[in-house]
């Protein structure tokens, strides 16, 4: 029997890139159908995005803790098969949300999001900025002038307040947060973790 996972997550929330892409990797073998909802987790941000020294001070961290921290991560992602890098400025993740789901209707969703995440993680690009998100879309063939007008038109705003709305409803309280049959898994796990947990999810189900 398939099962489907749904997925909060946002485009700035390195653990996300993290989950989705071990998910994704699992999606075959334990037959999932994986459905992401983008969460702004942000909205605070102005659109120019914010310096990650900023950022961190806020949250009580000194340089020494936050880049202990980015160690952390950078080897979690390694063992997922991932280079990410720790930004200097962290980016907006409004408008490339809205992106995103223009990208869905479009049947390029899985595409766009790695190809977006990769872009910030990996290539240091700023997803706040509308022509860096039309040149990535471009990439996956989301047309540009399209992507322009609906992100200069916020055509998906009330599409991200909705989902906003249904995170807070599934009691949200970060991301990456998985749901299995209403059994919440929160944050990045690793691979043979991820599976032990799918698997089991699966055999209740099937005894059921």
């Amino acid at each position: 029997m398939r099962l489907r996972v749904v997925a909060f997550s946002d485009f700035i929330c390195p653990f996300c890139y993290i989950g989705l892409t071990t998910t994704r990797k699992l999606a075959r073998e334990l037959d999932l159908e994986l459905e992401c909802i983008g969460y702004e987790i942000h909205p605070d941000w102005p659109a120019a995005g914010i310096s990650a020294k900023d950022f961190y001070a806020s949250q009580g961290l000194n340089e020494g803790q936050w880049r202990s921290a980015w160690e952390r991560i950078a080897r979690l992602a390694g063992d997922a098969g991932l280079a990410i890098k720790p930004r200097e400025r962290m980016s907006s993740s409004r408008l490339a949300l809205q992106a995103a789901e223009l990208a869905r209707e479009r049947g390029v969703e899985q595409p766009f999001e790695k190809r977006v995440f990769s872009a910030y993680f990996e290539q240091g690009a700023d997803i706040g900025d509308v022509g860096v998100l039309a040149a990535l879309g471009e990439e996956v063939g989301v047309e540009t002038g399209e992507l322009r007008s609906a992100l200069s038109a916020e055509k998906y705003r009330d599409k991200l307040m909705s989902n906003a709305d249904l995170a807070h409803q599934y009691g949200v309280t970060g991301v990456p947060t998985f749901f299995v049959r209403g059994f919440p898994i929160v944050g990045a796990q690793s691979e043979q973790t991820m599976r032990e947990i799918l698997k089991r999810v699966q055999d209740r189900v099937a005894s059921a």
